[in-house]
């Protein structure tokens, strides 16, 4: 059984005077047990509808979609028993109650009470980070924090599937760090979870496959090392010089299809090429420039992204 399965999705949002717009249209998806699975694509894309259908916000206009084998037309209390959902920002938070109360009142929905819920809540709250201002009213927390809390939110009810969408967004490094080690302990417990994200590290550290999706429509969906490597990307090269003049005239270098500076400061430069093999060349030339710090940078899914996004040439 798919932890998450949707075969012909549609979603059509009635518009007065005009067409309906369709954010899905005939969307497939499968998400195994034990699977984290990458949504990515611009604003606008669909995954945002997608993610209120799959957790019964919505109801599709054609199409089915599937939680844990439960329809979520339906079936939608079984599905919403069996799934934790993180959202971005102050959604379905009470700012002016504490966070260990928010928790508490999301553990007494799903049914825990006395003893068995203060240690769940407390656990919670615990694996978050968030128990030294467990009792501090929400609206004094920071992005992160609230960000956090959603996550312990989602973990109190031991959910089969979790549907995060930007679940990182305002956290600082330590916090989303700690959170990507969190998805990690659920994935090896057998947790399904679908991850919304525009941090492409974040997808590529932790997501088995992704799905690119735009205009409701999935476009690929592969692991991100085979989605870089089915790609006509080449590597870029990362160097240092002091002369900026030599270094910006490479823009105009046979082969030299995108030419950046990091950081100017630093006089630091991003040179890619339309074919690996003149990466030597370009290497060679540089070393003549008296470039340091050269540094061969591989593909990424992220260039994919952008190449694959680039200019709203799928938006």
């Amino acid at each position: 059984m798919k932890s998450i399965e949707a075969v012909g999705l549609c979603r059509d949002y009635p518009q007065r005077g005009a067409a309906a717009r369709r954010a899905l249209d005939r969307l497939d998806l499968c998400v195994d047990a034990g699977e984290v699975h990458g949504l990515l694509g611009p604003n606008g894309a669909g995954k945002t509808t997608l993610i209120k259908i799959l957790s019964t916000v919505l109801t599709p206009t054609a199409g089915e979609a599937r939680v844990c084998g439960f329809d979520v037309v339906v079936q939608p209390r079984e599905v919403r028993q069996r799934i934790g959902l993180v959202l971005g920002g102050e959604r379905g938070l009470y700012t002016r109650l504490s966070g260990r109360q928010n928790i508490e009142f999301w553990a007494a929905l799903y049914g825990y009470g006395g003893r068995a819920a203060a240690r769940r809540v407390a656990d919670a709250l615990e694996s978050v980070g968030l128990a030294q201002r467990a009792d501090a009213a929400v609206a004094t927390y920071s992005r992160g924090m609230k960000q956090r809390l959603h996550l312990a939110r989602s973990l109190i009810a031991d959910a089969s599937v979790l549907i995060f969408d930007e679940p990182t967004i305002g956290m600082d490094p330590v916090g989303a760090a700690s959170f990507r080690a969190i998805v990690q302990a659920l994935r090896a417990v057998g947790k399904a979870i679908l991850l919304a994200t525009h941090d492409m590290d974040e997808a590529t550290q932790l997501c088995a496959r992704v799905s690119l999706i735009d205009k409701g429509r999935i476009l690929a969906v592969s692991s991100p090392a085979q989605l870089v490597a089915n790609t006509a990307l080449s590597s870029s090269l990362v160097f240092e010089c002091a002369d900026r003049q030599a270094a910006e005239a490479l823009r105009a270098a046979d082969g030299v299809k995108g030419f950046a500076e990091l950081d100017p400061a630093a006089h630091r430069y991003r040179c890619s090429v339309e074919s690996d093999r003149l990466i030597p060349a370009l290497y060679s030339r540089l070393l003549a420039l008296g470039a340091t710090g050269l540094t061969v940078v591989q593909p990424s899914l992220e260039d994919v992204y952008l190449e694959m996004f680039r200019d709203g040439r799928n938006a």
